[in-house]
């Protein structure tokens, strides 16, 4: 059986990296697109709405309900970029815990 102390000491170190997963995580950006790269859409990890870009082509009046539907497949397609990018982090973090497939981290 271990030591308590050392078994605080190794809380205390995945405690830190559970800090530096989650600012580094926040600090990526990913960015989706649609209609070809007509519209594109940078999510930060967090999920935030950084940037928004639309090719002029399609600032037409007549185009507004194909326009909304381009935003929200870039968006959709950022999201899943940030998914994947977030479940890549927490893989690294978790590597070695011997924790069991599928337990999902606090962030």
């Amino acid at each position: 059986m271990r030591n308590i102390g050392d078994l605080m000491k190794q809380m205390q170190g995945l405690q830190a990296k559970v800090g530096d997963a989650q600012k580094r995580i926040e600090a990526l950006e990913s960015e989706g697109s649609s209609g070809a790269g007509m519209v594109k859409v940078t999510l930060s990890g967090g999920g935030a709405l950084r940037a928004i870009s639309i090719d002029p082509a399609l600032l037409v009046a007549d185009d507004r309900e194909i326009l909304e539907d381009l935003i929200k497949a870039a968006h959709e397609d950022a999201r899943k970029k940030v998914e994947e990018r977030r479940q890549q982090e927490e893989k690294s973090l978790m590597g070695g815990l011997g924790l069991p497939p599928g337990f999902k981290m606090p962030f």
